[in-house]
């Protein structure tokens, strides 16, 4: 499907989309669907580094972006006013249907005789537009003139379309050469990201790279690299993922036998 085809069925399930219709100012290619990922929600156990207390990991941002903020905030953030970050000049949103319930939907328009693949995919967008099974899943975001990205993450509509997951990228790790200018120079930038960060959160309370907001794995944390910061909520993630899991199994449109 093309662009325009993308852009045309994600505006037709997103309330936003309202207030451009009709302008010239609406980008019809800022819009893409894909297949959702694989989704390993599997992590490794944490724990406090001593005389260390948990953190307040709920209420860290970045770039203003918290966990659990809905769609709409981080659409009137980045989308509606000019600030640091503007979205991603192509596909800027990501819009996914759950795989399981792209299965059903697969099954269904293909009980209804539509094999062709590009009628087939046309069928089961459709079908989870008209259901809410269509939802925002990604947006990305640039400040070009440094080089940063952001990658935000957003649960299904079966959990209200939350932001579970903030990425971001610098290029401080870069090194343009071998000699020995360009290694100090990387290791300078690296020094001056890591001190913005404890700046900003504070010393880590779990290892030398990590905030933790309880010794639960599933609840929030951020962790840092270099020219790397994860912000995530696992446990909100693992939650959406049981919750299409189990309602998909549940509207399954079997055939109806009869014995």
């Amino acid at each position: 499907m093309t662009g325009k085809i993308f852009a045309f069925l994600s505006c037709l399930l997103l309330p936003v989309c309202a207030a451009y219709a009709g302008t010239d100012s609406f980008d019809f290619e800022n819009f893409a669907i894909v297949d959702s990922v694989d989704a390993d929600v599997t992590m490794d156990p944490v724990s406090l580094n001593p005389g260390d207390d948990v953190a307040s990991v709920g209420g860290f941002d970045i770039a203003g972006i918290m966990l659990g903020m809905s769609f709409d905030d981080v659409y009137s953030l980045f989308f509606r006013s000019n600030g640091l970050y503007a979205p991603r000049k192509q596909n800027g949103i990501i819009y996914t249907i759950h795989p399981d319930w792209k299965y059903n939907l697969d099954y269904e328009c293909r009980n209804q005789g539509i094999v062709i693949p590009t009628e087939l995919e046309k069928c089961i967008n459709s079908l989870a537009r008209a259901r809410g099974l269509l939802y925002v899943s990604q947006v990305h975001l640039v400040r070009e003139n440094t080089g940063e990205t952001i990658v935000v993450y957003f649960t299904s509509n079966a959990t209200d379309n939350t932001v579970y997951r903030v990425v971001y990228n610098n290029d401080v790790n870069t090194q343009e050469g071998a000699s020995e200018k360009f290694v100090k120079q990387r290791e300078n930038k690296i020094l001056a990201f890591w001190q913005n960060v404890l700046d900003k959160y504070g010393a880590p309370n779990s290892g030398n790279d990590r905030w933790i907001s309880s010794t639960n794995s599933y609840d929030p944390m951020l962790i840092a690299y270099y020219g790397a910061l994860d912000l995530i909520d696992n446990g909100r993630n693992a939650s959406d993922q049981v919750k299409n899991i189990q309602s998909a199994r549940e509207n399954f449109q079997a055939k109806p036998y009869a014995f």
